[in-house]
């Protein structure tokens, strides 16, 4: 497989269907972003029928997708596709673990998530431009999901 998969290409492979959101990955226009989109029904499953799992199902999809992102760019031989979102799902989940659910603080940490991993201000954009392979493509996500989980608790606590 070369470039940009196919829809029928991820569903016959589970590991690149992962890795692209579920095919949320392929929008021609912000993939990024609609694989932010794809994290929210997998953020409200944990977090209303899965509280107490939440933590180590994250990590999970955290370690999980260092494998799934590796594997799948080294398949298609292009190092962080536009179209792999597995880090952008384990981001958005990341941004919301300290705060407690609301759609207002999901839609500000989708905001601010979105805002970190777009602009990659340091040291997210070093990371992005320093690190490779899976690990790469996951590390600038899950700093930026810090970095957004962290303004997310000061405007939680303070406004």
């Amino acid at each position: 497989m070369n470039k940009t998969p196919s829809f029928k290409q991820l569903l016959s492979h589970p590991v690149h269907f992962l890795a692209f959101g579920f095919g949320s990955g392929l929008a021609k226009k912000a993939p990024g972003t609609f694989g932010t989109l794809a994290a929210v029904p997998i953020y409200y499953l944990l977090v209303q029928y899965l509280p107490n799992w939440y933590l180590e199902l994250m990590l999970l999809v955290i370690v999980a997708g260092v494998w799934v992102c590796g594997k799948t760019a080294k398949d298609i031989g292009v190092h962080d596709h536009g179209g792999i979102v597995w880090d952008e799902i384990a981001g958005f989940l990341l941004t919301l673990y300290w705060v407690t659910f609301s759609w207002q603080n999901a839609l500000l940490g989708f905001v601010l998530f979105r805002f970190f991993d777009i602009v990659k201000p340091w040291p997210i954009g070093w990371l992005d431009r320093q690190v490779g392979g899976g690990l790469g493509i996951m590390l600038d996500d899950i700093v930026a999901g810090l970095m957004a989980a962290a303004c997310l608790q000061l405007i939680v606590q303070f406004v």
